[in-house]
């Protein structure tokens, strides 16, 4: 019961408060896990590759039976060279689901342009292979700023 004593009224809001009297004591009650995981090691496929640039972005693909843009994720866009070859794909991944959804090698045929509705977004057409099997596509990317933007296609026009 509450007091209306302001002296007991303080010791008692010390006795609820985090920290205070009332805090519950450690029993010292081992519990040990149900199941055991053991560490696997992982293989992205770009070990042998240098990330030339990394930027968040959503990817779209143009769907010609629709006639419309096509949400194919959004995630991070990444320029990876690699150390032997010296040959550079783009590769995107889903953010939450690390699934491809984007990787084509940058070839000086594909051509990237801005949008027109958009100062923040660049298309182009590529032979990507994330579906597993080689499709020639049309894509749309766009990124949180017309920096990140221009790096990209200063970057990818370089190579």
């Amino acid at each position: 019961m509450a007091s209306n004593d302001p002296e007991h009224r303080g010791e008692e809001e010390e006795a609820h408060a985090p920290g205070g009297a009332a805090e519950e004591e450690d029993t010292g009650a081992q519990v040990s896990p149900i199941v055991r995981l053991e560490e696997v090691a992982v293989t992205t496929g770009e070990e042998d590759e240098d990330a030339l640039l990394d930027l968040k972005a959503k990817l779209y693909r143009f769907d010609k039976d629709g006639n419309q843009w096509k949400e194919r994720g959004t995630g991070t866009v990444k320029l990876l060279k690699h150390k032997d070859s010296q040959k550079v794909r783009l590769v995107m991944r889903q953010a939450k689901t690390l699934k491809i959804c984007a990787n084509h090698l940058v070839l000086p045929s594909i051509k990237l342009q801005e949008h027109a509705g958009s100062d923040k977004s660049c298309v182009w057409h590529a032979t990507d292979f994330s579906d597993g099997e080689l499709k020639e596509e049309m894509f749309c990317i766009r990124f949180g700023s017309v920096e990140s933007e221009y790096i990209f296609i200063s970057l990818a026009e370089s190579l």
